[in-house]
């Protein structure tokens, strides 16, 4: 073929190219055109302006009215729900017995709990909503940890989202430790309990520790960590107590797996009574040794100068009465954790939890 030929040819296929992308861009800029008329056009006609009028009713309006389309309201975008269960039954209607029975307290004392989580839980309303008072929320996270219903059924209860049942629950238990743990479980009156425990038969002593199991649900992650000697799920907990049975010092979170003893040696109770700190300088003089403040624990626990423990192996007559006033000190810690075990036993009827063999 000849050099002109070829040359003729070549510019024959850029001049078609560049008629193609030309009529291409024409098109694209044609459509947004278009497109941004018929966006003017929506805009004008939703608000009513002489210029909707003009041009006649919308194609939807036309469907409607042929029976191609059926008219729909717009929808909310959150459902309607209701309240009056709480705002006219609980709050108006029940009694002392019904709160006691379902909220686990009187409604004074509920009452007063919400007075102390308000700084905490205290929330504005927004232009989209009115926030959820602080007496609900308390309730919902109260009624949610009182009973064994799921988080659909308290929000269908209190006419709430079920995730605002979660975000409740986490926030009433986030304020009560961040507000009201450290008033509650505190060691008080250190002489009050040394001579309650003096009176059970056991001098100088400033409570009796020990470790029990919450039975959870089977984490995902690291499971088998979380299985007790006992074969069910759980964390374990580990509570010190006055001679009355009232929690002085806790320790909760570590896998049920773990020994008590391995707890107690990473709490911050152990770091403090090594350090002298936890009790006042009070000793006593028993014989010719001198005894601090102690407490009282089962042989799982070490003998240390300020913790006390049984005596194992053969006994003489002086260990025995040693081991059995230790042990009648010790039942306040049992029956502290045996009354939590109750409430355990009342809430734990749902099925997937119903099925294990919780002691």
């Amino acid at each position: 073929m000849e050099p002109s030929a070829i040359i003729a040819a070549v510019l024959s296929v850029v001049n078609t190219s560049r008629l193609i992308v030309h009529l291409f861009q024409r098109q694209m800029q044609r459509n947004r055109a278009r497109r941004q008329r018929k966006l003017r056009e929506d805009m004008n006609s939703e608000r009513g302006t002489d210029l909707s009028q003009s041009m006649g009713p919308r194609p939807v309006e036309i469907m409607v009215a042929m029976g191609h389309v059926d008219p729909v309201e717009r929808r909310f975008w959150a459902r309607e729900t209701s309240t009056d269960w709480w705002d006219r039954i609980v709050l108006q209607v029940w009694d002392e017995s019904q709160w006691l029975r379902n909220f686990r307290m009187c409604k004074g004392t509920f009452l007063e709990l919400c007075d102390l989580l308000s700084p905490a839980l205290k929330r504005q309303d927004t232009r989209m909503r009115a926030a959820l008072t602080i007496q609900k929320r308390v309730a919902i996270a109260l009624w949610k940890l009182a009973t064994p219903d799921s988080y659909r059924s308290v929000a269908n209860q209190f006419g709430v989202g079920k995730s605002t049942v979660g975000v409740s629950v986490m926030q009433v238990a986030h304020a009560i430790v961040d507000l009201l743990l450290s008033k509650v479980v505190t060691l008080g009156d250190v002489q009050v309990i040394i001579d309650g425990f003096s009176a059970m038969g056991f001098p100088n002593c400033g409570g009796a520790i020990d470790g029990t199991h919450i039975p959870i649900l089977g984490p995902d992650h690291q499971g088998s960590q979380y299985i007790n000697r006992k074969g069910y799920f759980s964390m374990v907990l580990q509570a010190l107590v006055d001679h009355k049975g009232r929690f002085t010092n806790i320790n909760v979170g570590w896998p049920g797996k773990v020994h008590d003893a391995r707890v107690f040696k990473n709490s911050g109770l152990f770091r403090r009574l090594q350090e002298g700190v936890y009790f006042p300088d009070c000793k006593i003089t028993v014989g010719d040794v001198e005894m601090p403040i102690v407490i009282l624990g089962d042989p799982a626990y070490p003998l240390m100068p300020w913790l006390m423990k049984p005596y194992t192996g053969a006994l003489d007559t002086e260990k025995e009465l040693f081991n059995y006033r230790l042990s009648k000190c010790r039942m306040v810690v049992e029956c502290a954790f045996g009354r939590l075990k109750g409430r355990w036993r009342s809430l734990l009827t749902r099925s997937d939890l119903s099925q294990t063999n919780i002691p």
